[in-house]
């Protein structure tokens, strides 16, 4: 049997799975001799266990010798594989899923070693020291290649620094097998913001918007300046009275950037209210 696989029975599950995943998850494959797909995943988690390096122990039961423990969990069809965390269930599948997918089950399931030095970038970003979050967040990517929310938290933190390019080089990169599409609409609608905003000067915008509000170009241009420095609700306003005063113009170009922003808060639940908010405003606007 490999390293950090081992067979599990009705007699030692409160021992080998149940006990042992108070200090590792345990993924449990319920299978059987006779059963082609058990076959075929097998292998898959065996590999997985050994190239996770002791991230997860793997308990092998045979559904068929220990139909008292398939029962008591459920087992309907096999392979079933369940995960367990502090003693419970937390997660399961049934069937042979393709190795992709138990990747991420895994995933999914198991800390990853990028996690603290991410926890300890968001403490560097909360007091400013961005260039030492960065070098965290690249030990992240180093010790985890694959960790999505670290490359993509680089990302974030590129643009918080002004490097829009780079910011836009990683979020393409990986945005069509991102698992977070939420927080990738999220990124390109900041990148895409960034960009509008550049060299804006609020202020002098307000003053020109102020001797004529009917200059719908500055009053766009103060929208965006407004969202870039945080000022939402004031570039909402604007934006949903350039749809107000002519929703056609620059080819809707107010509800569009409503709509980029709307990508851009999604991912932050501390704006959901103010979303909300917009977002029926707009629609009674359109309607």
């Amino acid at each position: 049997m490999p390293a950090h696989v081992i067979d599990a029975t009705t007699a030692d599950f409160q021992q080998t799975v149940l006990d042992a995943s108070r200090a590792v998850p345990v993924v449990v494959d319920f299978w059987a001799p006779w059963c082609g797909p058990c076959k075929a995943l097998g292998p898959v988690l065996e590999k997985l266990a050994e190239e996770y390096g002791g991230r997860f122990l793997l308990a092998k039961v045979n559904s068929d010798e220990n139909q008292e423990l398939s029962a008591r969990y459920g087992v309907r069809g096999i392979p079933n594989v369940k995960a367990f965390v502090n003693g419970e269930m937390v997660d399961e599948f049934t069937g042979a899923l393709p190795e992709s997918g138990v990747r991420e089950f895994l995933d999914a399931l198991i800390p990853s070693p990028a996690d603290p030095l991410r926890w300890e970038a968001a403490d560097a970003i909360a007091r400013g020291e961005h260039q030492a979050a960065r070098q965290l967040l690249e030990r992240a990517i180093g010790v985890d290649p694959r960790n999505e929310s670290a490359l993509l938290d680089i990302a974030e933190l590129d643009l918080t620094m002004g490097i829009e390019d780079e910011a836009r080089r990683i979020v393409e990169g990986i945005a069509e097998r991102a698992k977070d599409q939420t927080r990738i609409a999220a990124l390109r609608a900041r990148i895409a913001l960034a960009q509008a905003s550049a060299g804006l000067d609020a202020a002098a915008l307000a003053a020109q918007l102020a001797q004529d509000p009917a200059n719908l170009e500055a009053r766009l241009k103060l929208a965006n300046a407004q969202a870039a420095d945080g000022d939402y609700r004031g570039a909402f306003e604007n934006l949903l009275e350039i749809v107000r005063r002519d929703r056609k113009y620059q080819d809707e170009v107010g509800r569009k950037t409503m709509l980029t922003l709307f990508a851009m808060l999604g991912a932050k639940p501390e704006h959901d209210d103010l979303v909300r908010e917009f977002r029926l405003a707009l629609g009674r606007t359109l309607n």
